[in-house]
């Protein structure tokens, strides 16, 4: 399948079933290409154009394309970006939360995304109004961050938000499941939340009601394995009815980057550091789960590596991002890795 096939799947938009979609792709289903076949052309004069306007797209079959989307079961054939796509290569992390947030929940956002972007870790949000926003900026103080739209990534919504789309651009990356052009419709934003997930490690939601659009992005998460953590809030002011609820079933308490960072199972930044420059030792190599379940040059995807290394999906992909890092694991196309020879 190539990038115009993908890119012409896209363009069926909602007609296209997202359920299994993504075990179709792997498998290159012949209802899939003849669908695209029959928008080629279509394809091809929309990516030119995208081109033209600095938007780009990238295949699922790509090496360069997210590994953690395709560990989902709806990933979509191909995302829309403007920025820079090495902001992937980093572990991510979600915050979301309130569009009408508090004056400290905006405060612990920021605060929060900074800490996190320092370490190395691309935040990601959904560029709305309120905690997402603030998540957005406190990152780009110290690192990088990923926004995911509800539209084409060249209608930016809310409007006042486009100096920092085009700010997160610089750095980091604005993506889209939508093509170019494509309306901020209400029915996006719930499927578009699954993407926000899908791209990280964990899920940290900040001040959400009972009816929070956050506690959509905390049921995806936790369909697709991602921990879900939450910052405990007023409990007089009923903002965070739906934070409470998620602490309630076991979402992980959240007061700095130092309990998401804990609650991942990483070490700080000095010991990992030590960690890896002693990684080449065969003594190390042979000790590490992942690494002891894979045969140098073959490839094997998540499925298998959770079924070798006896690792869970939660456990296993913070690791094989830490490999993937360290130069002990390589990222194939199609969601694969390999251990080099």
């Amino acid at each position: 399948m190539t990038l115009d096939h993908a890119v012409a799947l896209s363009l069926f938009d909602d007609q296209l079933p997202k359920s299994g979609l993504t075990a179709r792709l792997l498998s290159e289903d012949p209802e899939l290409l003849e669908l695209a076949a029959s928008r080629l052309d279509e394809a091809r004069n929309v990516r030119g154009r995208a081109e033209e306007a600095g938007i780009h797209a990238l295949a699922w079959s790509d090496p360069l394309f997210p590994s953690l989307l395709l560990a989902i079961s709806d990933c979509p054939p191909v995302i829309w970006y403007r920025g820079d796509l090495t902001s992937l290569d980093s572990p991510m992390i979600t915050i979301v939360g309130s569009r009408a947030a508090s004056s400290v929940a905006v405060d612990t956002a920021a605060r929060l995304a900074a800490d996190l972007a320092v370490r190395g870790v691309t935040v990601v949000s959904g560029l709305a109004r309120g905690v997402d926003s603030a998540a957005h900026r406190g990152a780009l103080t110290t690192g990088r961050t990923i926004a995911v739209l509800g539209s084409g990534v060249d209608y930016i919504y809310p409007p006042e938000h486009k100096p920092l789309a085009a700010q997160i651009a610089g750095t980091g990356l604005v993506v889209s499941e939508y093509g170019p052009g494509t309306l901020p419709l209400p029915h996006h934003f719930p499927l578009r939340n699954r993407l926000i997930s899908g791209l990280s490690l964990a899920v940290v939601v900040i001040e959400a009601s009972e009816k929070s659009g956050s506690l959509i992005t905390a049921g995806c998460a936790l369909e697709q394995g991602r921990e879900v953590m939450a910052v405990p809030g007023n409990v007089l002011s009923g903002r965070n009815r739906g934070g409470h609820a998620l602490l309630k079933d076991g979402a992980k308490i959240v007061e700095t980057a130092d309990d998401i960072v804990e609650g991942l199972g990483w070490e700080p930044a000095a010991d990992r550091s030590v960690r890896q420059d002693a990684s080449s030792s065969p003594a190390v190599s042979s000790a590490h789960p992942v690494l002891r379940a894979m045969v140098s040059g073959e490839t094997y995807d998540l499925d298998a590596l959770v079924s070798r290394s006896g690792l869970d999906a939660p456990r296993l992909l913070p690791r094989l991002i830490e490999l993937e890092l360290a130069g002990l694991v390589r990222r194939q196309g199609g969601g694969r890795f390999v251990r080099p020879s």
